[in-house]
């Protein structure tokens, strides 16, 4: 079992490479005998993540996010072990004890991607975030050391935030085309958008504010989190969230300029990037 259960941990690295570069280099600079477990959780994130590309309808994404709820739930659909993933998570939350509600919430959080219903306040996004990004610091933070991982919350929580908005930002051509909007309707009430104006995107100015803003709502928590003390053996869980501030800084300065070009880094500066992060202990 602990044969199968290290294949399947190396299968869940080797889908990072192509799902989620930057979580994967994460897992590339995490202790060794930390990465396997690690990869698992980024690649089950990967996993809920993706589901809207993969179907044209929410109800199908529901009946895929409600196999994974099952799978933590003790209701599995046919053999685990046929899933890789699936197996390796199950492993990973027996073998380090980790909260199944906080993987539930995180399901249950995702099925927001898979409708176009706009975001409604920040107190909303700010929720998504932390059921998403947020916990998934936290849990990694588990896995590297699960005595200090609770002197980190408040800091996975802030720059959970921090790093769900940058990848917002990131995503938001693509939100945009298919009729999503994850800034909060209170940031395009106070720039004097609605859900429709924005998506139309005729109106430059007034949507550069409302990106302005909602990247400095994502500044806000980053500052946040570094005024918290991380301890340095759950450091490398914040990995992925040092590369947001390139992003909410370049996003800040470009606003609608970011539909058309993206305020992404080559990869090769965000390896860089996280490589500093950790020799610094700064996200």
């Amino acid at each position: 079992m602990a044969d199968q259960s290290m294949t399947n941990q190396d299968i869940c690295l080797a889908m990072l490479r192509d799902m989620d570069r930057d979580r994967y280099l994460a897992c590339l600079l995490s202790p060794e005998d930390k990465r396997g477990a690690i990869a698992v959780l980024y690649a089950f994130n990967a996993e809920l993540a993706r589901i809207r590309d993969l179907v044209h309808e929410p109800l199908p994404g529901e009946v895929r996010m409600q196999y994974w709820r099952d799978l933590l739930e003790g209701n599995a659909h046919g053999s685990t072990e046929a899933n890789p993933v699936a197996a390796a998570l199950l492993a990973c939350v027996d073998a380090h004890r980790l909260p199944r509600q906080t993987l539930l919430n995180m399901i249950d959080a995702r099925i927001f991607d898979l409708y176009d219903d706009p975001m409604e306040t920040r107190g909303s996004l700010e929720g998504y975030a932390g059921e998403t990004a947020s916990a998934l610091i936290q849990l990694t933070s588990i896995v590297l050391a699960p005595d200090d991982a609770a002197r980190s919350a408040e800091a996975a929580g802030h720059a959970g935030v921090a790093q769900a908005i940058a990848g917002l930002l990131l995503l938001m051509p693509l939100h945009r085309h298919r009729g999503q909007v994850y800034i909060p309707l209170e940031i395009l009430s106070a720039t004097g958008l609605d859900r429709d104006a924005f998506l139309a995107g005729d109106d430059k100015n007034r949507i550069s504010a409302a990106i302005e803003a909602f990247a400095g709502l994502g500044r806000d928590h980053l500052a946040k989190a570094r005024h918290v003390e991380i301890p340095a053996a759950v450091f490398p869980a914040f990995l992925p969230a040092s590369l947001a501030e390139h992003v909410l800084v370049k996003t800040q300065k470009s606003g609608a300029e970011i539909l058309e070009r993206s305020p992404q880094q080559p990869q090769w500066r965000r390896q860089i990037r996280m490589t500093l992060a950790l020799m610094r202990r700064k996200i």
